[in-house]
């Protein structure tokens, strides 16, 4: 058992993160407070690939097992909460199920927009009733017109939907046939009929644009199919149990940014005569934020390194994102601590750091959803 990074994912390692303390990090309040990605820093990101991490390298990705897009999507959450989500959300739920599920005409239409750098890609799966409960609230449908599929229906909370040029859609294709009844379409964001309304207005994560969509006899030709028709329930399960190690590894970046952020502060202020870091009030804060970010990066390395091996990693990917994201809180609460009053100013990262990960125990399964996963699979073990 060897828990070191292979030379070629440490030296992956230390690329991503010398672009993201080039290039990401030192617009990360600038994205926060407008509210608008940094596009320049988006398209440089063609260069070492960080726009096509799940995509074959045949069609111009570099095909990266999921270990090293683990190892790029904390790296991106350690620089900006807001980057890091809508590139996680741009690979693992935008191009991976196109590369993964599309035809050769389905690729070669849209992939090579995705990694243009001028565009990002999206997922559409919760609507206005349905979030956790996919299965039983999603509603909006496609019905069959000769040789067309007419879409009607609403999607809420999309990432990147208005900066997409085509959005892969969970849709209702036959109400009869329960979690069999369900297909993946592919939707240019140019349809006629299909409205994106403006980004939501949120607490955290302001740089990444989440929209409400709606669908008003949206016509796609019957080759739109991504994947086989009625395996559309099957195919989200499977981008679901590969997006929670993406939010694990961008929870414990987040972590890891409010841990440095904290030790920094604690080692330059001073109180009762010395550096607050000597008192052990504040040590406890550091040592526990220590052990939980270790435990957690651990745990999101397994469950990649699970499904790199080909492994059942569903349960493993629910622990790791349910860990990952409840130390990201807690350690970012505690940087906040640490910072006094200063925490709570606008003008110090641990206060953008805590906004921004407040979503992670939300997104992708909420914490409640997760212990459940865990719960039914581990009780499966013992049947």
């Amino acid at each position: 058992m060897d828990f070191e990074l292979s030379s070629e994912h440490a030296a992956w390692q230390r690329l991503v993160r010398e672009f993201c303390e080039a290039e990401i990090k030192p617009y990360a309040a600038e994205v926060d407070e407008t509210a608008q990605m940094h596009w320049d820093s988006i398209r440089k990101m063609r260069d070492i690939g960080l726009l096509g991490l799940d995509v074959p390298e045949e069609h111009g990705g570099i095909g990266l097992d999921a270990l090293g897009i683990a190892i790029a999507v904390e790296e991106l959450g350690r620089a900006c909460g807001s980057t890091a989500l809508s590139l996680a959300a741009h690979n693992g739920l935008g191009s991976a199920p196109i590369g993964r599920w599309g035809t050769d005409a389905q690729k070669a239409a849209y992939l090579p927009k995705l990694l243009s750098g001028d565009y990002l890609g999206a997922l559409a799966l919760t609507e206005p009733s349905a979030g956790s409960d996919l299965a039983g609230g999603v509603q909006t449908s496609a019905r069959l017109d000769g040789d067309t599929w007419v879409i009607d229906g609403s999607k809420a909370w999309i990432t990147n939907a208005g900066i997409a040029p085509v959005i892969t859609v969970l849709l209702r294709t036959n109400k009869a046939a329960g979690t069999n009844g369900f297909s993946m379409m592919l939707v240019e964001t140019n349809a006629p009929g299909l409205t994106i309304d403006k980004p939501e207005k949120k607490m955290g994560l302001k740089g990444s644009p989440t929209y409400m969509m709606s669908f008003d006899g949206v016509r796609v030709p019957h080759e739109a199919i991504l994947g086989e028709e009625g395996r559309g329930f099957q195919q989200t399960m499977q981008v679901l149990d590969s997006g929670r190690i993406g939010i694990g590894a961008l929870s414990v970046g987040l972590a890891q940014a409010a841990f440095e952020e904290g030790v920094k502060y604690a080692t330059q202020r001073h109180a009762f005569g010395k550096p607050i870091a000597e008192h052990q009030a504040i040590q406890w804060m550091i040592a526990d934020a220590a052990l939980e970010i270790e435990a957690s990066r651990l745990m999101v390395y397994k469950a990649a390194w699970m499904k790199d091996q080909g492994k059942s990693f569903g349960k493993m990917a629910a622990m790791a994102k349910l860990k990952a994201s409840e130390v990201a809180e807690k350690v970012s609460h505690n940087a906040i601590q640490i910072h006094g009053s200063y925490g709570y100013s606008r003008e110090y990262p641990v206060e953008r750091i805590y906004r921004d990960q407040r979503l992670m125990t939300i997104g992708e399964g909420t914490s409640e959803i997760q212990r459940m996963v865990i719960a039914r699979r581990v009780l499966q073990e013992f049947s």
